[in-house]
């Protein structure tokens, strides 16, 4: 079975893939201070409490965008579960998209990985906008071709934020306030970081569709992506696996493309 890791800023995510089928998925906070062990502690008995024997996993594919965290995930797989992980970013590994981008190389994996799934699942030109640390939007156009795109605060972080510089005002939790004209405190600063939310994302769809002169089919992913999708009506799919399908589909394709399979390993110099 493959390990498939998805390591972002706030969660690390681990799933088991039997070719195209998730067999299980765990997640932890992102911490860069943990070692392979502490990963491995972790992981394994999850696996087994789900009915899953930790041996059968025999490849593994990382996508982090958290570089600090890449030595002990890789680690974790050649120690653990005896296999040579592929990392995406690395030179050797062949997403099979085109990028047309002024530095390719500073593009975020998450984004890449998105990009990749996006087009093997969906119609093209695509927009997919991932709710997690950050809100990303991302173009594909008609031939596949990565585009560009644009980045905006999280929600989460426009959250602390505010409670870090406002003294008087609360932490509170991300919901759905049931109207705009709040009564209370909390529910204005509710009403102000989701309806403000809704108008940033709708405002930027808008202007991103203005842009790229054509229609667009628009996914949604990412943690809160949910929370939107019924008050933002311009999305057209909630996909809660995009990345991690897209993670499994690069594996697939290394796997095809490379006679000489399996292929060669990153190093954690």
């Amino acid at each position: 079975m493959l390990l498939v890791i998805d390591a972002g800023n706030t969660n690390t995510i681990f799933a088991l893939f039997d070719g195209h089928k998730q067999m299980g998925l765990w997640r932890m906070s992102t911490n860069v201070q943990r070692t392979c062990d502490e990963y491995a502690v972790f992981l394994k008995p999850l696996m087994v409490q789900t009915g899953v024997n930790p041996a059968v996993v025999t490849d593994a594919i990382i996508g982090s965008v958290v570089p600090d965290l890449n030595f002990n995930l890789i680690k974790l797989c050649r120690d653990y579960f005896s296999c040579d992980p592929l990392l995406v970013g690395s030179p050797e590994v062949e997403t099979g998209i085109k990028i047309d981008i002024d530095r390719p190389e500073e593009l975020g994996a998450d984004r890449l990985i998105n990009a990749v799934a996006s087009v093997a699942k969906y119609k093209t030109p695509i927009l997919i906008i991932d709710f997690g640390t950050a809100t990303t939007f991302d173009v594909i156009d008609s031939d596949g071709t990565y585009c560009g795109g644009a980045i905006a605060p999280g929600i989460n972080l426009s959250l602390r934020a505010l409670h870090m510089a406002a003294a008087k005002l609360p932490s509170v939790a991300v919901e759905r306030p049931p109207q705009v004209i709040a009564k209370g405190t909390v529910s204005a600063i509710q009403s102000g970081i989701f309806w403000g939310y809704v108008g940033l994302i709708e405002g930027l769809l808008s202007r991103i569709k203005q842009e790229f002169g054509a229609p667009m089919t628009v996914v949604a992913t990412g943690g809160l992506a949910l929370l939107f999708t019924d008050s933002i009506t311009e999305i057209d799919h909630l996909d809660d696996d995009l990345t991690l399908s897209g993670l499994a589909l690069i594996f697939e394709r290394n796997k095809r493309v490379n006679a000489d399979y399996p292929l060669k390993a990153v190093t954690t110099a």
